[in-house]
């Protein structure tokens, strides 16, 4: 246990990546409106993701390299190589920004449960300062040991809420394993796995493997830790999902919705519990979403590898500032985020086909190239990638 304990680490902060206040709300609408009958939408982006995220763990570990490094060296054509740094860049880091305002304002909505609303106008600035100084200690350790306190938190917080409801667990696990497409749920089935698989994730995995470990022999630890991880970041989304379940027949618009429905039964502990768990969700990925920025920056320019680079510590710290100015003003973006969802959309079959090309080659990779199923199942997730991002962009227009 001592031994599977120690090697816990870059799976969390992929886990931590993608269970944003957006896959919460998300997450919070699937329940209410349909029960538990979206639940094997949670579990099909669970699958999909530790497929694309084992690749990108593989590809860091046997390189000792991240995704943009390997992609820069291995276009050989001098335009396609600066228009695929350009997209991957553009896309990343201005998306990111996009993104990190909508991090901070559910962390804001977590105090605003759990103490009040009396210093809303503070909170922003609190959650940065907390983001500010995690990241500042430039130490991998201290930041994963950081991402797993709150991750720990975060999964107490909504596994709890979601046991307070005393679910039925014949209907759970019919949810969970037979696949079933109510009326109006198009979207927001497409919507759970855009939340789950994230592109940036690639990049940020890739990347920290090589924080952690150094050899080949080191492969069979990250892959337990990348399963482990980004399991129970499917088992908090699936608890959030059941919470919200019990209540029927109530509009639901986001989790904090969903405790006020769960008060009149469970008290203030519902509130307490839900308003943890965003509040955490909120710090991590306000502390994921920078951080892959700047590694991302780091490989196209070919920085300077620390993570007390200037640098790589300026690409983080704009993303913060931004995010913070909008989450103060409440100023609502329209135009960045359009552009983070048609990126987003964008992005993720193009990353996720480029990850396919690479770990196949046999210069790259070696014996580690993928297998025959591996890459079946790639080919299968690279197609509902590429309808979520026709369904993206369309949706952005």
């Amino acid at each position: 246990m001592f031994k599977w304990i120690k090697n816990i680490g870059p799976g969390t902060l992929v886990a931590a990546a993608f269970i944003g206040p957006g896959t919460v709300t998300l997450c919070t609408l699937a329940g209410a409106r349909f029960g538990f009958t979206l639940l094997w939408a949670m579990a099909l982006s669970i699958f999909a993701t530790i497929i694309l995220q084992e690749m990108a763990a593989r590809l860091g570990i046997i390189t000792k390299n991240d995704l943009a490094a390997v992609i820069k060296e291995k276009i050989a054509n001098p335009f396609l190589n600066k228009l695929a740094i350009f997209l991957i860049l553009g896309a990343i880091v201005i998306g990111n920004t996009a993104y990190e305002a909508g991090n901070i304002s559910g962390a804001v909505l977590g105090l605003n449960a759990i103490i009040g609303t009396s210093l809303t106008a503070f909170y922003p600035l609190l959650v940065g300062a907390i983001a500010f100084g995690l990241l500042s200690f430039g130490n991998y350790k201290i930041l994963e040991r950081s991402l797993i306190g709150l991750v720990i938190l975060m999964s107490l917080s909504f596994i709890l809420s979601a046991l307070i409801t005393k679910p039925n667990i014949v209907s759970l696990l019919k949810g969970l394993i037979i696949p079933t497409i109510p009326e109006k749920s198009t979207l927001i089935i497409i919507g759970i796995i855009g939340t789950t698989v994230v592109p940036y994730n690639l990049f940020l995995h890739a990347s920290l493997v090589n924080e952690k470990w150094n050899k080949i022999s080191d492969l069979p630890c990250a892959r337990k830790d990348l399963v482990a991880s980004i399991v129970l970041g499917g088992i908090i989304s699936c608890a959030i999902m059941i919470a919200a379940a019990s209540i029927s027949g109530e509009e639901i618009q986001n989790v904090l919705d969903l405790a006020k429905g769960l008060e009149p039964l469970y008290g203030k502990a519902a509130k307490l519990f839900l308003g943890t768990g965003l509040f955490a969700a909120g710090i991590t990925s306000a502390i994921t979403a920078p951080l892959a920025s700047a590694y991302v920056a780091r490989s196209c320019f070919g920085w300077d590898p620390s993570l007390k680079s200037i640098k790589f510590k300026l690409v983080w710290i704009s993303i913060l500032i931004l995010g913070i100015l909008f989450s103060s003003l409440d100023f609502k973006p329209i135009t960045i985020i359009s552009f983070a969802q048609i990126t987003n959309g964008l992005l993720l079959p193009i990353v996720a086909i480029f990850l396919l090309w690479i770990v196949n080659k046999k210069e790259v990779l070696g014996d580690f190239k993928n297998t025959f199923i591996q890459n079946m199942f790639s080919i299968i997730i690279i197609l509902i990638t590429i309808i979520l991002g026709l369904k993206g962009i369309l949706n952005a227009f």
